[in-house]
């Protein structure tokens, strides 16, 4: 069969290349990482290896596609609208600042902005965690205009991570206070544990209250608050060494329910 052409694509931080016929619809998939060639129909083996043969990186298994796991049968159960994984880091964000972006005689810059680059900052450093068997979900919308920063969902548990910049600033907690530079003290402990427990209920799981400060010039933490982790953008690779907490399995069913965005409707 002529006409077999290759596209690459992305998913959940994995390259794919599918093997397409001349009216867009896929017959086949190479998983780089799993060194495997899922055929949708056998008929065309021949043609599909063909066609990947220059990018073919040694031996590969080839086969139908696997059958997929309950978790897997959720997530294409959803409407695209109602699936959060695509959201990009900051994306609430983002949107709100293409629908709406500063003026341009504006003397100082928007915090908006600043915020929206601690967001993506922060999640890049959890999107490099998806190795390790974690999952990252950005700007989950809660009831009444609020919003998960983050949620992470690994071997070492469930994180909700508010993002704050604190670029070149001195940051004083004394919880619930919270004192930026300059600024007047906010209780934004007490907003971050709610959150986690907002999480928790929708997802009948324990979820962790973490505030994530970017590049601050020093941190001072007067007590150690209760229930939430607090850390530098730097040190968020340490995560990658909890587990023992959640399987693989619960991992990709509490990943599937929580990128619904019904879940965290309801709460």
């Amino acid at each position: 069969m002529s006409g077999l052409r290759v596209v690459p694509a992305w998913r959940q931080g994995h390259e794919r290349l599918y093997v397409c016929l001349t009216d867009g619809r896929s017959v086949a998939w190479y998983d780089r990482e799993a060194s495997r060639v899922n055929l949708l129909s056998d008929d065309l083996r021949g043609d599909v290896l063909e066609a990947l043969a220059p990018f073919l990186t040694g031996p590969v298994a080839v086969g139908p596609p696997p059958v997929p796991t309950p978790a897997e049968l959720a997530r294409l159960s959803l409407h695209p609208d109602d699936d959060l994984a695509p959201n990009r880091p900051g994306e609430a964000l983002q949107i709100a600042l293409d629908r709406d972006p500063a003026p341009p005689h504006r003397l100082r810059p928007d915090p908006r902005r600043r915020a929206l680059t601690a967001e993506q900052t922060v999640g890049d450093a959890l999107e490099a965690l998806e190795g390790g068997g974690w999952h990252t979900l950005h700007s989950l919308p809660l009831p009444g205009g609020d919003r998960i920063h983050h949620l992470v969902i690994g071997p070492g548990g469930l994180y909700a991570v508010y993002t704050l910049y604190a670029r070149k600033q001195r940051v004083v907690v004394t919880d619930p206070m919270v004192t930026l530079g300059r600024r007047a003290p906010r209780p934004l402990l007490r907003r971050i544990r709610s959150d986690a427990h907002r999480a928790s209920h929708a997802l009948t799981a324990e979820v962790h209250p973490v505030l994530t400060l970017t590049d601050p010039a020093d941190l001072k933490v007067t007590v150690p608050p209760r229930e939430v982790r607090i850390f530098r953008d730097t040190d968020l690779p340490g995560l990658a060494q909890l587990g023992g907490v959640l399987k693989p399995a619960d991992v990709e069913a509490l990943h599937a329910v929580a990128r619904d965005r019904g879940t965290c409707g309801r709460v």
